[in-house]
Formats: structure tokens, C-alpha cells, sequence
């Protein structure tokens, strides 16, 4: 009689082989049950961004070796007497996804508002900026028609209009973060905005990202791009920082002021025309990457 105790290797009808085929068997059907019986999670896809080119505007770009006058009633077209041409950018703008912003600033094209201003800040390898706003055109800064009457852009405050990097050169966005309007201008109930920045290259810009709004691409004239970002710019010494910083922490004005002219190029670039340029194909998609 044998023992309780025998081992199972005793037992001639359980081979090794038949206990392998059993688990084997147990674990086919245990895992088909699971993939039937347990409920599937979706993947969370990224949101599709309509990015489809809805309109086409037009920058021209001079440079202006002399004085580049202020502007007057009287004479607003002639600011710089032998004015060297840089080129054209065209512009493709995202009208479906960002229809505020696009409309704002395609209203401030074909008004010319943007006409004889100057591109007053250049930041080496990464953007310029475009479109300030001042107490008047002087040094050629953006004074608004009040017959334009702009609507409020509530895309500012709209999270979705965010999602957009500054992820190569040649991204056109609304400035926010970077926006250096005068305040007196700021405070104006009328006031809207209207500054922009264009992304130089090589690289991206990730920390414009979530800050300013992406509304378009660069369609043609990446070349006058790299012509405006080699322009040189003010650069402060090491010392000059310093004494700024601590005039900044003890509360001088006088601090902020400085900073402005930090990055503000050394030779007069300005845009010399815009407008609109009439799209064949409203649903075309942009030609770079």
C-alpha cells in the first residue's frame, strides 16, 4: 500500500509531458476569458488642431540706413529717404482654429496699420518682435485708428488657443508673455493688442510655448527671416546688468526703462508695406514641415 506521503513521480499515469500540456491548455483559455470578460480603455489621442491656411498676408521689409523721421499727419508714407529693401514675407494664417487673432491681424495688414513700424526687438537664435504699441508713431511705433474698432480677442484667455508650439523658425504668434506695449497704452479701455513675434531658428523656442499664440506659419521668405535675426543688437555689459538688477531691487523706474533698450537692433528695420494676398485654395495646408 502505498503512503500518503509518496512523491508524484511514483504515479506512472502523470508525466512530466502531460503536466506541461494541462498548464499550457489552463493558460490559453484563462488568458482568452480575460481578454473577452475585462472592458478595453481607449487610448487618448491628442486633440486634431485645424491648421489649414485660411488667409495670406504680405510684410515688406526695408532697412533704413539714416534717420528714419517720425511720422506726421501731413507726411506718413516717405519715413525713410533711400529705404534698402529686404524682402517680402508671406504669411499663412490659421483662420479656422484661431479665427479672432487671425482677423485682427489681418485687419491690421490691409489697414496698414502695421505700415512704416519698426521691428524693435531681435533676439539672437530664437525671434523678433514686431508691432509695438506707443503714445504715437514716433520711432515708428503702432498707433491704432479708432475707426478700426477691433473686437476683444477672447482667445487670450482660451487654454486651446495654446497648443501650438514655437517648435521651428518661421511661426508667427500673437505676443503675451513678451508683449512690451507701453503702459500707458495698456491702460486704455480701447487698448488690444497687436505685437507679434516671428521664430528665427535654427532651433525652437519652447519657452514662448503655452505663453504666446501660434496663428500662423511663414510661407515664403524664410530668408529675409535669417536677414532680420543677423542684424546686430544691443547687447549691455556684464556691469550694466548688474547695476540694473539693483536698481530693479531697490524700485527705480529707471530699471525697467533700461531693459527696454536691451536687444533693440542697431541698424533701422522697419516694414515698409502689407496687405492681403488673395488664397486660391482656402483649405491648403503649409508648405514647411
Amino acid at each position: 500500500m502505498a503512503s500518503p506521503l509518496s512523491p508524484i513521480h511514483h504515479l506512472p499515469f502523470l508525466s512530466s509531458t502531460s503536466t506541461a500540456t494541462t498548464l499550457t491548455r489552463r493558460s490559453l483559455l484563462l488568458s482568452s476569458t480575460l481578454t473577452t470578460t475585462l472592458p478595453t480603455t481607449p487610448l487618448s489621442l491628442p486633440p486634431q488642431l485645424d491648421t489649414n491656411i485660411t488667409d495670406r498676408v504680405y510684410l515688406d521689409f526695408s532697412l533704413c540706413p539714416t534717420y528714419f523721421r517720425n511720422a506726421t499727419a501731413a507726411d506718413s508714407t516717405h519715413l525713410c529717404s533711400d529705404p534698402a529693401p529686404l524682402g517680402r514675407l508671406v504669411l499663412g494664417l490659421y483662420g479656422n482654429l484661431l479665427p479672432l487673432t487671425v482677423s485682427t491681424f489681418k485687419r491690421m495688414c490691409t489697414s496698414s496699420s502695421y505700415k512704416n513700424t519698426l521691428v524693435h526687438k531681435i533676439f539672437p537664435g530664437q525671434f523678433f518682435q514686431a508691432g509695438r504699441q506707443g503714445r504715437s508713431r514716433e520711432y515708428g511705433e503702432v498707433r491704432l485708428p479708432p475707426a478700426l474698432d477691433l473686437p476683444r480677442n477672447t482667445e487670450t484667455v482660451d487654454s486651446k488657443a495654446f497648443l501650438l508650439k514655437h517648435s521651428r523658425p518661421g511661426v508667427v504668434s500673437l505676443c503675451l508673455s513678451e508683449n512690451d506695449d507701453d503702459d500707458e497704452v495698456k491702460l486704455d479701455s480701447e487698448y488690444r493688442n497687436v505685437e507679434f513675434l516671428i521664430t528665427t531658428g535654427p532651433g525652437p523656442c519652447p519657452q514662448l510655448d503655452n505663453n504666446n499664440i501660434v496663428f500662423g506659419t511663414v510661407l515664403e521668405g524664410l530668408d529675409v527671416v535669417t536677414a532680420i535675426a543677423s542684424i546686430p543688437t544691443y547687447k549691455p555689459s556684464e556691469r550694466i546688468r548688474q547695476l540694473n538688477d539693483l536698481a530693479e531691487f531697490f524700485g527705480d523706474e529707471r530699471a525697467q526703462k533700461g531693459r527696454s533698450l536691451w536687444n533693440r537692433p542697431l541698424k533701422t528695420v522697419y516694414i515698409s508695406d502689407c496687405g492681403e494676398l488673395q488664397v486660391t485654395k482656402p483649405s491648403m495646408s503649409p508648405t514647411l514641415p
